[in-house]
């Protein structure tokens, strides 16, 4: 049986920045590759969060900051658990490998 981490290809803190502030936040993340349309699709879940909802509404665009990178993103469709659903396109703000070698290798920064 996989291990609950197995399920995304990111899981842990990150920092989401609606109209120039930072909100730390937990999120899981996972990702794709579209064929059809050549990008890169990901998305995932911000664990309930009251700085997040604050900012956030019922929908806000934004950035997702994890230690692999930045990414534009969107934020909204709130879940019966507290949950923001985030979202975005192109280079996803967590390691994708690129290489046999790094599809390989481990998945984290340490």
């Amino acid at each position: 049986m996989a291990e609950p981490a197995d399920d995304y290809d990111y899981q842990g803190s990150a920092t989401v920045t609606i109209d120039g502030t930072d909100i730390p936040v937990e999120l899981m993340l996972r990702g794709y590759f579209q064929g059809i349309d050549g990008i890169y699709r990901w998305y995932g879940r911000i664990r309930p969060n009251q700085e997040l909802a604050a900012a956030v509404g019922d929908e806000a665009a934004g950035e997702v900051s994890t230690a692999f990178g930045t990414a534009p993103a969107v934020i909204g469709d709130l879940d019966f658990w507290g949950r923001y659903r985030i979202s975005g396109r192109s280079t996803p703000p967590f390691f994708v490998p690129n290489s046999l070698a790094e599809l390989e290798g481990p998945r984290s920064i340490h």
